[in-house]
């Protein structure tokens, strides 16, 4: 039942601390709400509490997503939390939890499902209440989420303690004015590090262990001015906060002050004399590194996540669902087409996308607001240029405490080259389907009138049904080792049998079935004793394809000149021809996987994957392969080879 909370052995002695404190019914304050606020926004929910347990109520000091500023302790949560205060209490499903399923929290507006509460424990050891975190739906909370909401914990309880020492030590300035002795001993034994400072030369009456520890001084530096005790303060902030306090009677605040790898929060607390006059100041120095540290490591984890969004070009964007208005990265605008300066908003959007696309992205944008998932959609845009693209999408509804839907979270990428890449595979696909079936056809034909055949081995026709036979064997070879060689190439899978050698003497036997054929001329120009240390086998297959293609597309052209020279450590291999050229716009292309120039209407059996398997044994052996050409006198395609061993 919702009122059966834990009973504790404490109790008085819990409340006793607790409003030692005298912080219930206290104005809001700017720390703690920082600190719910960054709760909240850490785990990701609408909803952070400091809740302090009452006797018969739970007060919140800061109520970041909740209006209310207490209810009754029968209905708490933190009221159970507080009952191992050791341990962090998370509850995954309110409406599963047996303690809580009937508690009009959960049942109630409010619609508690997810909660998660770190004790508040003092130095003394009791549980004052808890740093909570709410949300409407079901979550799980991360390590690092749940250490950085630990150290928040810790930083409340920091703060509470800080408050009320502070203001222990206010009430006691009162009896100190007459007992130098007194305040001194204060000094000495508070929890705090602490020193007085008097005068306007600040001259140190007292300073405790841990302020001396801090200034890395000995406790001979008492009755000194602070300047001629450590004259390294001249002109520090730490200084200038002690004069304006000493001079307008305010208390001053410096925050995060560093010294040697530590960060420390100071309080400089004005003293009066019997005149109302300052005459004093009373400086408190609180450690606060593991909060900075904390911080920064969420900061840190920020910026990982802004490199991963810029390395992966994800745009992220934040939608407002009643006004249409979108907070988007410079990404996301440039995923549409825009500059940084331009202003996009969902209406723009929506308009970007095809019209063939609209009704589908916008019902599943519904779907996920409806059900509160993730929506995930593919669709075509239309840049302001007029050129088309495509868009991968998600997206995340958000919802406001009572769980009407405000906002879409998400990210777009524009995955264009993806399509384009797909579209070139679901091509080269359907050319290898074509041109398998065209050898395999001719291979089963002639099987078929051989066998017709068997009874009369003498026949003239059987030597060339074998002989047809064997070149539509050698295509197929020819076409699957190419394939084993993409993929071998893809996963990185080859290995290169290096040596060194003179490239003059490979070109020199290189492409003999072309010189036998007697159709073409292979003439070498250049350096042909320059040596280089390759994979001569390897190289072997580049200078081939090269020369294949020369013969395969350039018919006419009855020179292929092979030239040789030396740069900057590489040698560089080329092959010419004497051909109608390639077009300027497909050599960037020549050399991408599933990539077939177009040739005019003309029709050339193969896979198109010669070239990129060219591109590929260069790149393992550290060169660089290229083309270049011009209509109407040929082309020369190329590569370089480092000369020494890579």
């Amino acid at each position: 039942m919702a009122d059966q909370y834990p009973n504790l052995k404490n109790e008085n002695e819990r409340l006793d601390a607790l409003r030692s404190y005298h912080i219930l019914d206290t104005a809001e304050e700017k720390d703690f709400d920082e600190l719910t606020k960054l709760a909240a926004a850490i785990c990701g929910t609408p909803i952070a509490l400091v809740s302090l347990v009452d006797k018969d109520r739970q007060w919140f000091k800061s109520h970041h997503g909740l209006a209310a500023r207490e209810t009754p302790r029968a209905y708490s949560f933190c009221a159970h939390a507080i009952a191992k205060p050791d341990e962090i209490m998370i509850i995954p499903d309110a409406k599963k939890d047996r303690r809580f399923a009937d508690n009009p929290l959960v049942t109630g507006e409010l619609d508690i499902t997810f909660y998660a509460g770190v004790p508040l424990v003092n130095h003394e050891g009791f549980a004052l209440g808890s740093l909570c975190i709410i949300d409407q739906q079901l979550r799980e909370l991360s390590p690092e989420q749940t250490d950085a909401l630990l150290i928040l914990a810790k930083q409340v309880v920091d703060k509470l303690e800080l408050k009320r020492k502070v203001a222990e030590l206010e009430t006691l300035h009162g009896s100190l004015k007459s007992s130098e002795l007194n305040q001194r001993n204060l000094i000495q034994h508070a929890p705090v590090a602490i020193a007085l400072l008097s005068g306007p030369d600040f001259n140190i009456e007292s300073a405790n262990e841990q302020m001396l520890t801090i200034w890395n001084e000995p406790d001979t530096i008492t009755g000194r001015p602070l300047l001629e005790a450590m004259p390294r303060l001249a002109g520090k902030e730490q200084l200038q906060y002690l004069q304006m306090a000493l001079e307008t009677g305010k208390v001053q605040y410096s925050y995060e002050i560093k010294i040697d790898d530590r960060f420390f929060n100071y309080v400089y607390q004005p003293v009066a004399a019997e005149t109302g006059h300052p005459q004093a100041v009373m400086v408190l120095a609180t450690d606060v590194t593991e909060q900075v540290n904390a911080r920064s490591a969420v900061n840190d984890s920020n910026e990982r996540l802004a490199m991963a969004l810029d390395a992966g070009r994800l745009g992220s964007y934040d939608l407002e669902l009643c006004t249409g208005l979108m907070d988007c990265s410079n990404q996301c605008k440039a995923n549409f087409g825009l500059n940084p300066g331009d202003t996009l908003n969902f209406p723009d959007l929506f308009t970007a996308i095809l019209p063939e696309y609209r009704e589908y992205v916008e019902e599943h944008v519904n779907t996920a607001i409806a059900n509160n998932t993730i929506y995930q959609t593919e669709y075509q845009i239309q840049w302001p240029d007029g050129s088309r693209h495509w868009i991968s999408a998600y997206g995340k509804p958000r919802y406001d405490a009572a769980g009407k839907p405000v906002r879409m979270v998400g990210i777009t990428q524009n995955i264009t080259q993806r399509k384009v890449n797909e579209q070139r595979k679901d091509d080269f696909l359907g050319v290898v389907s074509h041109e398998l079936k065209t050898p395999i056809t001719s291979l089963s034909a002639n099987l078929q009138l051989m066998n017709r055949l068997k009874e009369n081995p003498a026949s003239p026709v059987l030597p060339k049904l074998i002989d047809a036979s064997a070149r539509s064997l050698s295509k197929i070879s020819n076409l699957v080792d190419d394939l084993l060689n993409m993929r071998r190439f893809g996963e990185g899978l080859l290995r290169l049998e290096k040596t060194n050698f003179t490239i003059g003497e490979l070109l020199a036997v290189s492409c003999n079935h072309i010189r036998i054929a007697g159709t073409h001329e292979l003439l070498i120009e250049g350096d042909t004793h320059l040596q280089i240390f390759a994979d001569e086998n390897r190289i072997d297959q580049v200078l081939v394809n090269f020369v294949n293609n020369a013969v395969k597309y350039a018919p006419d052209s009855d020179r292929i000149l092979f030239g040789i020279e030396e740069l900057d450590g590489f040698a560089k291999i080329s092959v010419r021809d004497f051909g109608q050229g390639i077009p300027k716009e497909q050599i960037p292309n020549l050399f991408d996987r599933y990539w077939r120039a177009n040739h005019s209407g003309a029709t050339y059996s193969g896979l198109g994957l010669g070239l990129y398997i060219c591109a590929e044994i260069i790149k393992r052996h550290g060169g660089t392969i290229g083309a270049d050409s011009e209509i109407g006198k040929g082309s020369t395609f190329w590569f370089t080879i480092p000369l020494t061993q890579v």
